[in-house]
């Protein structure tokens, strides 16, 4: 499939695929007679893990670090396991920030009326001064 198509069924757009080519977090894809370029299931898989780590807030530098490491001819799979260590506790911590975040606004709408009398309370008192 050529790029549009890629971009079509991955959900990335073509200018972030060919970023992704030229950056190294997907393999060199290779081309037709014509130059365009030919994605195989195999690139379609790299996109897809490369959006969906994006998305969960991994940096391209680790991305680009991880994708090293598995793609290097060594067995790295204990670097590998702790830079995937490294980004889900990275992830938690901002999840436990947004969890922090969603409870407070909660809290705040749960206890609005209450919140608001109390303000404006405090605002007739002012004016009656």
């Amino acid at each position: 499939m050529n790029v549009s198509e890629a971009s079509k069924k991955t959900g990335v757009s073509t200018d972030t695929i060919r970023y992704y080519e030229k950056d190294g977090l997907i393999p060199l894809i290779d081309r037709n007679e014509s130059g365009n370029r030919e994605i195989d299931e195999k690139i379609i898989r790299r996109i897809t893990f490369a959006k969906q780590m994006r998305a969960a807030g991994m940096s391209i530098k680790a991305l680009k670090q991880y994708i090293n490491l598995v793609d290097d001819s060594e067995d790295n799979t204990v670097s590998q396991k702790q830079l995937l260590h490294e980004q889900v506790e990275a992830m938690e911590e901002r999840r436990d920030d947004i969890q922090f975040a969603i409870n407070h606004l909660n809290y705040k709408l749960e206890h609005y009326d209450d919140h608001m009398r109390a303000t404006e309370a405090e605002l007739h008192e002012l004016e009656r001064k």
